[in-house]
């Protein structure tokens, strides 16, 4: 995992251990041995560059992803292709950005701790970059169930639970 920190707040955060632990998660979950990925922990104005750059869309997100190769299902609800390794057998999955200022503010507006968010935003860009995705009510459903069991793993709570998403619920 190679991360380059932008932001300084991300490294006070503890970015390299939290994504450390999210992506061993997600790779033990998934049955893959060794992967790379890059991050980038930048703050909105840079991730709102990238959105423009690469979705149209000049407004900060909370995470982006750029896979190394199209993985995704062909099938609504199907899995995604597996990852093959280069042929020098290394597996490059891609690049993830993700933004403190929105991750932060998601985080306290949902009740969570901003290192359990950033968590489960990671999670959610490491499935990304395998071929999972949420545009497809299936692929959604997929992808979150995915989500669901290795946060579970981590000790970490359903974030699609309605009680999460709602607190008067």
């Amino acid at each position: 995992m190679d991360i380059a920190m932008e932001d300084p707040r991300w490294e006070q955060a503890g970015l390299q251990a939290l994504a450390d632990r999210a992506a061993q998660a997600t790779f033990a979950h998934l049955h893959i041995t060794e992967a790379e990925i890059a991050i980038l922990a930048c703050d909105d104005a840079r991730i709102a560059e990238l959105n423009a750059d690469f979705r149209a869309k000049p407004v900060p997100t909370n995470v982006l992803s750029w896979p190394s190769d199209e993985r995704g299902a062909e099938e609504e609800g199907g899995a995604p292709l597996p990852p093959e390794p280069d042929p020098d057998g290394t597996l490059e999955l891609g690049d993830i950005a993700i933004a403190y200022d929105t991750c932060a503010a998601e985080a306290a507006s949902a009740g969570k701790s901003l290192p359990d968010h950033a968590t489960h935003l990671i999670v959610h860009g490491i499935l990304h970059l395998l071929g999972y995705d949420h545009i497809r009510d299936g692929d959604a459903t997929v992808m979150e169930r995915l989500e669901v069991e290795i946060l579970g793993k981590l000790g970490l709570d359903d974030p699609y639970s309605p009680q999460l998403a709602d607190p008067s619920a």
